[in-house]
């Protein structure tokens, strides 16, 4: 179908109000799995968490359209200022945070085709006031689906993130989610391993329960940078359940200490630069 002169016009518009946009944000990172279930929300909220707590301005855009979780492991039910021409992020505990699910009914499904997905999330790079940040974690669906196309060319990120657990059907999609970000282009590309083993809090004993080590091996065959594991922590569900990553409340546990030490290596990866 011939696109429309008045339809061409617009949409470079919207493309020069992205790029304007994005042009004031640092370090674009989109975290994303070949499947669902591997913590991939659960990584971009403390990830973006633990970023702040060192010092950097970060913002969590949640382009799950589908299934949108970020404000439910914030606690955010208020819905985003809008004026005539932007969008103002919540702004919980420092970090700046967009979503559908604060717009939409939590109970109403979002039953929309590509186009208007991608439409949203346009939107959300464009017509939202993200200011200065020094990075933008995107949480992406899992998948390999137009929000994701939308995202890696409007977004333009310099890191993707591939979230896997040890297990093997899980290794097989994060694989595909690799290549994905190879085929778009993304300068940078990492593996975080989740759910690596299970530390018994009695006597500290390991226990492995969706195998060990499948992550950081594929990130070797692969030939991009392995990040990390991460062990799996109750405490992380039952806390995210109330709208509050670990990362700021249990600042000693496992899991928290992991993941600062994952921050640091992306920021050292792009200092080295």
């Amino acid at each position: 179908m011939e696109i429309s002169e008045e339809r061409k016009k617009q949409m470079e518009i919207d493309d020069k109000k992205i790029a304007d946009n994005m042009r004031r944000i640092t370090h674009r990172i989109v975290v994303f799995s070949g499947k669902g279930g591997v913590g991939k929300t659960t990584v971009s909220v403390n990830l973006a968490y633990s970023l702040y707590k060192t010092g950097e301005k970060t913002g969590i855009l949640d382009a799950d359209v589908t299934g949108p979780n970020v404000p439910k492991m914030l606690g955010i039910t208020n819905k985003p200022y809008i004026s005539n021409t932007y969008m103002y992020p919540e702004i919980r505990s420092g970090v700046k945070i967009i979503s559908l699910a604060t717009i939409v009914p939590h109970d109403q499904p979002v039953i929309w085709r590509g186009p208007m997905r991608s439409k949203l999330l346009n939107q959300f790079l464009g017509d939202v006031e993200w200011g200065e940040l020094d990075y933008l974690i995107a949480d992406l669906p899992p998948g390999t689906g137009d929000e994701i196309l939308t995202m890696t060319q409007k977004m333009e990120p310099d890191l993707a993130i591939i979230v896997t657990t040890p297990q093997e059907l899980s290794l097989i999609d994060s694989a595909k989610a690799v290549n994905m970000a190879r085929m778009m282009e993304i300068p940078k590309i990492a593996i975080i391993e989740n759910m690596s083993g299970f530390f018994c809090p009695d006597c500290g004993h390991k226990i492995n329960l969706y195998g060990n080590g499948g992550g950081e091996k594929q990130a070797k065959e692969m030939g991009v940078l392995f990040l990390g594991s991460l062990p799996i922590n109750l405490e992380t569900v039952l806390l995210a359940d109330k709208g509050k990553p670990i990362i700021t409340e249990k600042p000693d546990a496992d899991i928290s200490m992991v993941m600062m030490e994952i921050t640091g290596r992306i920021q050292n990866f792009f200092e080295s630069d």
